[in-house]
């Protein structure tokens, strides 16, 4: 396909990337995947072993596709999810290039043909040209470890939460996890269950209940339109991707805060404010972070017994209110000595980093983000992202809204098209 034409060229095949081209095929245009792993690489192979996917296999959606099995409310692994993609992909023939990394994007701006608007420059120096170019990179391209990290003691063995597997992958004695997001709070959850000595560095995070009044949190999220609550994505680093609440531990049978690991033996330690040899200084503020996340758990809770009064809905008194136990919460000071207390493994759960860099210059800010509008529509004609955050909401980003971001980009596609060609089809596709 050297200096060959498509109309559409995506780059990425996760969930975003086959949803976009799915929702083309439905419209009959034509779309091409390049896709640097395989089909589902991160849910397959970049996840731990023992993850779950919360949101359950009801939230798997695709063009044309509903999660078909015969357990919506099971959550899938990693693995079953790239399961179901492959499965879309190949049950609808799409047309997807494995093991295709993309080198460079550039845009052909003000040439004679305005159908060549992007040329796509693979690693093995095949271009593509396109009309159209969706980005469906995600937020998770890099992961993102502070630079203190360069000033720990060699001797300790580091890793990320995208490398980290399970606790035997890890080397004998204490770990400390930095981080106290899902990934922090889960992993932390799963090496102290597995013996391990834990050490928690705590951040700022919210904590929801995982069941309540006898219904889980998914349910009511559903019921009393909870949900543009959970994928908030706060303040924060605009170059980071946000985290959704912790509300449950990773199989999905037990509540996970700050407050049940704490119960368990996990030592809790203040966030890591820079490290020197074999001794981390922290910031003395493990109540406070703790405190702040028992008031987001309590928030949650309030809404839905407040929906419950209102909407004269009949759910069973909780015979005690779920809560993050404060009082098993104490400070820890300043200062970490990893060698005194036999820490020989820091998990960095500090989240990731998207990387833009393959596309045009004039397509990102001066800190290499991505120019765009409502998380979808790029800076340059011709230009989508799937998967990014909206604003301040991560609702995009989720697994329940592939299809509805397939659709509207598939839709604008379309519109391009019919304009374009001076069709008399309608502007408004019809799936």
């Amino acid at each position: 396909m050297s200096n060959g034409y498509i109309e559409t060229v995506i780059i990425g095949a996760g969930q975003q990337g086959c949803g976009v081209a799915g929702a083309l095929q439905e419209l009959g245009h034509e779309a091409i995947v390049f896709e640097k792993g395989e089909v589902g690489q991160r849910w397959a192979h970049e996840r731990w072993d023992s993850l779950l996917v919360g949101s359950g296999n009801r939230s798997i959606r695709l063009p044309g596709w509903d999660y078909d099995g015969d357990d919506p409310l099971a959550l899938p692994s990693g693995p079953q999810v790239a399961g179901h993609l492959r499965r879309y992909v190949r049950d609808r023939d799409l047309t997807v290039r494995e093991h295709t990394p993309v080198q460079a994007v550039e845009g052909r701006f003000g040439v004679s043909d305005d159908d060549m608007r992007f040329r796509t420059r693979l690693h093995d120096g095949e271009t593509v040209e396109s009309r159209n170019l969706v980005a469906a990179l995600g937020g998770y391209a890099q992961p993102r470890k502070p630079i203190l990290s360069c000033d720990v003691d060699s001797a300790i063995h580091q890793t990320h939460s995208s490398d980290y597997r399970n606790p035997g992958s890890l080397p004998g004695g204490a770990v400390l996890v930095v981080g106290a997001g899902i990934s922090g709070q889960q992993i932390a959850d799963e090496l102290i269950d597995a013996g391990r000595r834990v050490f928690l560095s705590v951040g700022r995070h919210r904590a929801w209940p995982r069941h309540y009044r006898g219904r889980t949190i998914h349910e009511w999220m559903h019921v009393f339109s909870l949900y543009d609550d959970f994928v908030a994505a706060g303040a924060g680093d605009s170059a980071r991707l946000p985290g959704l609440p912790v509300c449950g531990n990773r199989l999905g049978t037990a509540e996970l805060n700050l407050g049940t690991l704490a119960e368990k033996g996990v030592v809790l330690v203040g966030s890591a404010r820079g490290a020197r040899g074999s001794e981390l200084m922290l910031e003395d503020n493990v109540v406070d972070v703790a405190e702040e996340s028992a008031l987001t758990f309590r928030e949650v809770i309030n809404k839905i017994d407040t929906g419950l009064r209102d909407r004269g809905f009949v759910a069973p008194a909780a015979a005690t209110a779920p809560a993050v136990n404060l009082d098993a919460i104490t400070g820890f000071g300043t200062r970490l000595d990893l060698a005194r207390h036999g820490i020989s493994t820091i998990v960095w759960c500090t989240g990731f980093r998207p990387d833009y860099r393959i596309l045009p210059a004039q397509a990102l800010d001066e800190n290499g983000a991505p120019l765009q509008r409502g998380g979808i529509l790029g800076a340059l004609p011709g230009l989508y992202y799937a998967g990014l955050p909206d604003g301040n909401s991560l609702a995009r980003t989720g697994l329940a809204a592939v299809a509805d971001n397939g659709r509207f980009i598939a839709g604008q596609i379309h519109a391009d098209h019919v304009m374009r060609t001076k069709s008399s089809e309608s502007l408004i596709a019809a799936v």
